[in-house]
């Protein structure tokens, strides 16, 4: 890259002085090290210095990532990616036809005696995961739903849909707290591509450029609005200030944050909104049937107010609870009672007896309230 050699040693010496036990180094990195041909390597190789150094799991050291977006990390964790699930778990492939399969595939086994080997709990954390999706309805006999899963042919990441749009592949879109128009290098196909759906859905606190894309702005946004067909359903929401609720930074730390503010106008919560989605579609599934009804009527939606589900409410389900009492399997000794919540995904079980909506998060809201509320103020 052109670093002068000397300079290069001499850095390398100051890292490698940080290994002394009064010492410690953070290595902090973002998309300059991330977005290459070896961004993997990059990443993973930081990871070993660190490991050598001792400076993982020390005060002011570690790996830490600078993310362009507050609360991103939220959302990888939460499975937003198009082959994922909560917690890192994968989305089937249509290659993985049954439960065992697909678990077969995405349970390692230990290459060593005595090896770390968190992943080979995923059965625990699918299957709990499962009953959180569709509670009572997710039993073994019926693999715990996991034919209600979709199951992927290839990858559907944003771009892939985009080009689907511009094929003529795609009636709708729902655009959640995303404005491609401004986010896309080729803003000229992205409008294009958004000109041939039949409708789009766009949910955001700003009206955003997406929203508009029709628009004719001259030469800011210079298009033919007679051409284009598309009708945009704008549906308001609110910004974070504006509800309670938590946020993942890049340390996976889950922060609670209260709202400070009601919403402007007819704003509503993402919460609101989709669930106002989701209850209609369930009604007209209910009442006239359709393609493949069983994901949508067998979904577990047991909020105190459907229409209304709070923060809290879905925070709780994240993190977990006991359906029926866990034992210690060496003991016998009852460690978590029916209808306490989980305090740690340890605690998980494969046999339907545990309900974790996202397995990482398990520990966030325990018995002894919300974790991520926890302030030192000192």
């Amino acid at each position: 890259c052109g670093t002068p050699k000397d300079a290069f040693l001499k850095v390398c010496e100051y890292i490698a002085e940080t290994s002394a036990h009064d010492k410690t180094a953070s290595f902090l990195y973002a998309l300059g090290w991330t977005q290459h041909s070896v961004g993997a390597q990059n990443i993973r190789t930081m990871a070993m210095i660190q490991l050598l150094l001792g400076n993982m799991g020390m005060a002011g050291g570690g790996v830490n990532a600078l993310r362009g977006h507050s609360n991103i990390q939220g959302l990888t964790d939460l499975g937003l990616l198009s082959q994922s699930l909560p917690g890192y778990m994968t989305l089937p492939s249509e290659k993985q036809t049954d439960l065992q399969t697909y678990l077969t595939a995405n349970t390692p086994k230990p290459l060593l005696e005595g090896q770390v080997n968190y992943w080979g709990n995923y059965p625990k954390f699918f299957v709990s995961m499962m009953k959180a999706f569709f509670g009572d309805k997710a039993t073994a006999e019926n693999s715990w739903g996991f034919d209600w899963l979709p199951k992927w042919d290839k990858g559907y990441d944003v771009l892939q849909y985009f080009e689907m749009m511009r094929e003529g592949k795609v009636n709708g879109y729902i655009c959640q707290g995303f404005n491609p128009v401004a986010s896309f290098p080729n803003k000229n196909k992205v409008i294009g591509c958004l000109s041939k759906l039949k409708f789009l859905v766009t949910i955001d606190p700003l009206n955003t450029e997406t929203s508009n894309f029709w628009q004719n702005h001259g030469e800011l946004n210079e298009v033919d609005s007679s051409k284009i067909q598309t009708e945009v359903f704008r549906l308001p929401s609110t910004c974070f200030a504006e509800e309670n609720g938590s946020i993942v930074n890049s340390g996976r730390w889950l922060q609670w944050h209260w709202k400070g503010a009601d919403a402007p106008g007819i704003a509503l919560t993402d919460g609101e909104i989709l669930s106002g989605i989701f209850l209609r579609l369930r009604k007209m599934y209910a009442e006239q049937g359709g393609a493949n009804p069983d994901q949508v009527l067998n979904m577990t939606w047991n909020y105190a107010i459907p229409h209304e589900p709070k923060s809290e409410e879905v925070a709780m389900e994240s993190n977990g609870k006991a359906l029926a009492d866990i034992t210690d399997p060496a003991t016998g000794a009852v460690i978590v009672k029916k209808g306490q919540q989980l305090s740690s995904f340890a605690q998980l079980r494969d046999d339907g007896t545990t309900s974790c909506g996202c397995w990482i998060f398990a520990g966030s809201w325990t018995p002894e309230g919300n974790q991520m509320a926890r302030r030192d103020n000192a």
